[in-house]
């Protein structure tokens, strides 16, 4: 067998999950051909699949130092420096890369890539501007170009460039996703982003399903869950309770769509919940497919849908009988290969249908339960000396123009009040300039404004809490998590229900916590309820001091009630479709 083959071989081998049996082989291989720079190159890139990042290093560093002019293996070396968190020394390689052969376009993309970890937003914009003036054709390069700008918060450009290249490739279903997932932070009329949603059939390609299980409406359920999310991240929080309360007999089968994070506390919880946890990030589409239907689940779950490590493309010949989406996305998906989408009666009322792809699966009161962080400090109001600080720790990307304009509003009507704001976009010196340079233009002065970057703990940024007297909310792109969390640190949240889910997810979060008094209908209500609250500071002594206990009591954080109403959602589901046969 020729060495190409055998390498090959190896690279099929990985892509049918099949990736320790892959390594073992090329690792032989290498051991018999310690200097054919490929065996390297490819046990490296098997080797990253696996989690093994210094390992994967170890080897794309001999190879470049076999043969340190071939510019593709540095790029290589830069990528897997890139796994490895090692940003500074990826994007050191990536400049060699492009000084070596400036029309290296994958250079410049890792160079782009590296300088946004390192919040040099201006260096990646620029590095990501010069590989696609190199190669406008290429989506990869356009969707590279575009996260940055968004991450940069320029997310009206960003979508301009999306909006370019989808032009040029109307068939990349990435590209499309970015934009379906991008159009979320806007104030796009709720019908406009309704039918680009629905256009992303148009890049599916529906292949014929094999033959299904039979029909048996109340068996035990063999449920899979597809999510690259179900670590420390938002979609963990509310993920928990139909895991740790799941019917007794029902089988839970997680599809891991990321990277291994074995040191992370909250996967290694998730991990001890399931019966079977399949890591799938090596694996293509097809392979995933045969994957999810050899487990022979009955009803799939999707987390992620068009945000980051969905899996879409994987559903397209339907590897499931009943699929649902849920949690992690905060609109219908336009897939066709999903069934189900679940929401409330409050995100989602009678009519919403018509937006949808799928059909709603509302679970009232509430479609979430939040799992709160067991190591939260203590609630604890800010010095009584302190001005008024209002706060939101929202993704600066959900501040927009009419976001702006409330926030305004509320400080103008409580003189000396402050603004805090905490964002890791906000790392980046250039990127909190523009955010600030936003707020400016919008009537909030940049003296009143507290910015704040990253914690390096959950409990340090949960104490930050301490700071804030009022949070207030964005739109029409709610906060989730971050309502969650000022409720459970005692912080009341100002929300304003708006016209589509996105923008009624904090109505609903609210309701559920039993604290509709902080609801606003209109703009006027919104300033209202924020100054009332900001008036009356032994009011918010006296919430900070029973919010938690409230929340404890509340439908929000009951877990096993919401597992019920859960997996009942999900049993009506399955006997719909039995019904069907």
């Amino acid at each position: 067998m020729s060495n190409e083959t055998v390498l090959q071989k190896a690279m099929s081998i990985a892509r049918e999950g099949r990736l320790d049996e892959a390594v073992a082989s090329v690792r032989a291989f290498v051991r018999r051909q310690p200097q054919m720079l490929e065996g390297l190159q490819v046990l490296s890139s098997l080797l990253a699949f696996q989690g093994n990042h210094e390992e994967s290093l170890q080897h794309l560093s001999r190879a470049v130092a076999m043969a340190p002019k071939i510019v593709g293996y540095r790029v290589n070396l830069g990528f897997a420096l890139l796994n490895a968190q090692r940003n500074a020394d990826a994007a050191a390689e990536f400049r060699t890369a492009t000084q070596l052969d400036g029309n290296e376009v994958r250079g410049w993309m890792g160079l782009a890539l590296a300088e946004s970890f390192l919040h040099h937003s201006d260096a990646a914009i620029h590095a990501a501007r010069t590989g696609v003036a190199l190669r406008g054709d290429w989506s990869e390069m356009a969707r590279c170009l575009a996260t940055i700008l968004e991450s940069a918060d320029q997310l009206d450009e960003a979508i301009d460039v999306m909006e370019r290249a989808i032009a040029r490739a109307p068939n990349d279903a990435v590209l499309r996703s970015l934009h379906l997932l991008a159009l979320n932070y806007t104030s796009r009329a709720p019908q406009e982003i309704a039918d680009a949603h629905r256009r992303f059939r148009t890049v599916v390609t529906s292949l014929p399903a094999p033959p299904r299980p039979a029909a048996d409406a109340e068996r035990a359920l063999r449920i899979g869950v597809l999510s690259g999310d179900l670590r420390t991240h938002s979609v963990g929080y509310f993920a928990q309770p139909f895991f740790a309360h799941k019917p007794e007999g029902v089988a839970l089968i997680v599809f891991a769509t990321s990277a291994p994070t074995p040191n992370d506390a909250m996967s290694k919880q998730f991990q001890s919940l399931t019966d079977e946890w399949i890591e799938v990030a090596s694996m293509d589409d097809s392979t995933l497919d045969r994957c999810i239907r050899e487990r022979k689940i009955d009803v799939l779950i999707d987390l992620a849908a068009h945000t980051a490590c969905g899996r879409l493309s994987a559903l397209d010949r339907k590897p499931a009988p009943v699929i649902i989406t849920a949690i992690g996305y905060p609109n219908t998906t336009g897939h066709p290969s999903i069934d189900w989408r679940l929401v409330d009666s409050i995100t989602d009322p009678t009519g919403s249908e018509a937006m949808c792809s799928e059909r709603l699966l509302r679970i009232d009161p509430c479609f979430l339960c939040y799992a709160p962080p067991l190591n939260a400090p203590t609630p604890v109001m800010p010095p009584a000396d302190a001005p008024i600080t209002f706060g939101s720790f929202n993704l600066t990307s959900k501040v927009n123009a009419e976001t702006i304009e409330l926030w305004r509003r509320v400080l103008d009507a409580v003189p000396n009040s402050r603004l805090l704001l905490k964002s890791k976009s906000m790392a980046d010196e250039s990127n909190k300039r523009h955010v600030l340079a936003r707020l400016h233009q919008g009537g909030i002065a940049a003296e009143r404004i507290d910015a704040i970057s990253f914690t390096s703990t959950v409990e340090e940024h949960l104490a930050l809490y301490g700071r804030i007297h009022v949070a207030l909310d964005a739109t029409p792109y709610n906060g989730t998590t971050t309502t969650c969390e000022a409720l459970w640190m005692g912080v009341p949240v100002v929300v304003l229900e708006g016209d589509r889910h996105g923008a009624r997810v904090g109505a609903s979060l609210l309701r559920a916590a039993d604290r509709a008094e902080f609801i606003a209908q209109n703009a006027d209500e919104f300033v209202a309820v924020a100054t009332k609250l900001a008036q009356d500071r032994a009011a918010l002594q006296t919430i900070r001091e029973g919010m938690r206990a409230g929340l404890q009591a509340s439908v929000l954080l009951d877990a096993p009630a919401y597992a019920t109403r859960f997996h009942g959602a999900i049993r009506s589901c399955w006997r719909a479709w039995c019904a069907a046969r």
